[in-house]
């Protein structure tokens, strides 16, 4: 099968994950590869898009502005490197908001889908949490998680014989997939 669709959490798989969120653009840093991969991703063809819980917003540790600025740094950023981003897609909502877009629940996925025009149902979503994989999963998307952010403590909740594939970074993911695809 030949993959047209990759979907990534930003926060522990494209930048560096913050406990206290990230709430200006200053923070807001990429992990090393990061950018690069998205790029060798970009120029086999297969659009990127990225699906992130950002509570912060809810929680009003930042404004929708602040986080739309974020978002265009990230995206100049992978620009600069050679890629392009098929669309960013947050839920601004806590979890006490019980919203659809919020994952674990497969409301992002959907609207990918929806906005990108590309079926999200087997194609490859990487996180670094068990709720990126359970959202995946709820959505028929095939998870995949990378060790940076949180994916070390998650991988350890993983249970035995797990099917998940799991990677170092998302630069290992993405040379692994352009391998199979090829």
């Amino acid at each position: 099968m030949r993959h047209r669709l990759v979907i990534l959490d930003r926060d522990g798989v494209i930048n560096e994950e913050r406990l206290d969120y990230i709430r200006t653009v200053d923070q807001w840093r990429p992990l090393p590869g990061s950018l690069e991969a998205i790029a060798s991703l970009c120029r086999a063809g297969l659009a990127v898009a990225v699906a992130t819980n950002q509570s912060g917003v809810g929680r009003g540790y930042l404004t929708a502005g602040e986080l739309e600025a974020i978002h265009a740094r990230m995206e100049a950023a992978v620009c600069e490197a050679g890629g392009g981003l098929a669309g960013i897609f947050h839920c601004p909502h806590t979890p006490a908001d019980r919203c659809r877009c919020r994952k674990p629940l497969p409301g992002l996925l959907e609207r990918i889908e929806a906005d990108v025009g590309l079926p999200v149902a087997g194609e490859y979503m990487v996180g670094d949490s068990m709720r990126d994989l359970e959202a995946a999963s709820a959505a028929g998307t095939r998870p995949a998680l990378v060790r940076t952010g949180f994916g070390a403590a998650t991988e350890q909740q993983l249970p035995p014989g797990s099917a998940v594939p799991v990677f170092d970074d998302l630069a290992e993911f993405a040379a692994w997939l352009l391998r199979s695809v090829e």
